[in-house]
């Protein structure tokens, strides 16, 4: 069954509208209603000047609609996520706009028990008025919103199809891996069946989500295990990683094609085999892991192609989840090749 933080995402990704029940949306919300609130004021300006003792009252009205309406909505948010988008989006406006007549007409009658003069027309404009500028107001969050989500689907079907195109290059590697190994160690090759199915799962897993470095680490390891029965005493692998925080998050298959490439276009290529290295450090808030490998003197651009086709892939999948401070960079000298690899830490959400 799902925990609350799963049950949580799947809700999120089920509408467009964003999870008002968070501190930060809410944190938002309160420093947008303040920012409107001295708009209108400023916008109030007389010729004897800003009265600048309406924004309190003006502060106070607003952040009552825009915290009101962001409690229902987060009350609603289950039921929102039911319905497709253009309902749920109407749905939220008509309450923002029923919120905002409710608390102009409370505010009405608070104004009247003050015993306040008030114009003849006053309750009239007063609500008008209000309704029009939430309506603007809701109208174009609402936009926002959609529009922010459309972005976000839209950048996780890449990112799924970026993925995509690392499984049948890693599956067919790994069937090759297998087949060299049924008949001369048959029990070896079941042992690497059954990782071949954990390492096939991990790849299959949703593109959009990210996992934690243990995770893919124990990923890379399984597949070095696959690799070290068929290639043997050819294959060594150092690691020094002690530095790296294990719960720093990534996208899955990050670290395994690199490594997968280093055996492939490296430590395959030779005759004697040799070591591949995993190096990393943390330098401020970037996490640093450079992979080395030797290669053989003179390798060809053809055979090192599907290694830039990898480090591309790479590159614009952690850039579309870090930003541009990510990067994958890639030094080829006469006899080493040497991957490096850097992003921000981040940990997994709790």
């Amino acid at each position: 069954m799902d925990g609350p933080l799963q049950h949580r995402e799947r809700v999120a990704a089920a509408t467009f509208l964003p999870d008002f029940c968070g501190i930060r949306m809410v944190f938002s919300m309160v420093v947008v209603a303040e920012l409107l609130a001295l708009v209108l004021t400023l916008g109030a300006y007389t010729t004897r000047g800003v009265r600048w003792e309406d924004l309190g009252i003006t502060s106070l009205f607003i952040q009552w609609v825009a915290l009101t309406s962001a409690g229902l909505l987060c009350v609603l948010r289950r039921a929102l996520a039911r319905i497709n988008d253009v309902a749920a989006g109407i749905v939220s406006y008509v309450v923002v706009l029923l919120v905002t007549a409710l608390l102009s007409e409370l505010a009405y009658r608070l104004a009247q028990m003050q015993d306040v003069a008030l114009p003849s027309n006053w309750h009239t404009d007063f609500l008008v008025d209000n309704l029009g500028i939430g309506a603007i107001v809701a109208a174009v969050a609402l936009r926002f919103f959609y529009l922010q989500h459309q972005q976000i689907v839209h950048m996780d079907a890449r990112v799924e199809a970026l993925q995509a195109r690392i499984r049948p290059h890693f599956l067919f590697n790994s069937m090759n891996t297998i087949a060299a190994l049924i008949r001369s160690q048959p029990r070896h090759a079941e042992e690497a069946v059954e990782d071949l199915c954990d390492l096939f799962r991990f790849s299959l897993a949703d593109a959009g989500r990210v996992v934690t470095l243990d995770e893919e680490l124990q990923i890379c390891r399984r597949y070095l295990r696959m690799e070290q029965q068929r290639l043997g005493a050819r294959l060594a692998v150092v690691w020094d990683i002690d530095a790296l925080p294990r719960q720093a998050v990534l996208p899955p298959l990050s670290l395994q094609p690199l490594l997968e490439n280093a055996i492939y276009h490296g430590i395959e290529l030779l005759p004697h085999g040799g070591t591949v290295a995993v190096h990393g450090r943390l330098e401020g808030d970037m996490m640093v892991i450079v992979i080395s490998n030797p290669v053989l003197a003179g390798e060809n651009d053809a055979h090192s192609g599907g290694r830039r086709i990898a480090l591309a892939n790479i590159r614009e999948r952690l850039r579309l989840t870090f930003g541009r401070r990510a990067q994958v960079t890639l030094d080829r000298r006469s006899d080493k090749c040497e991957v490096q690899v850097r992003f921000p830490v981040r940990k997994e959400a709790s």
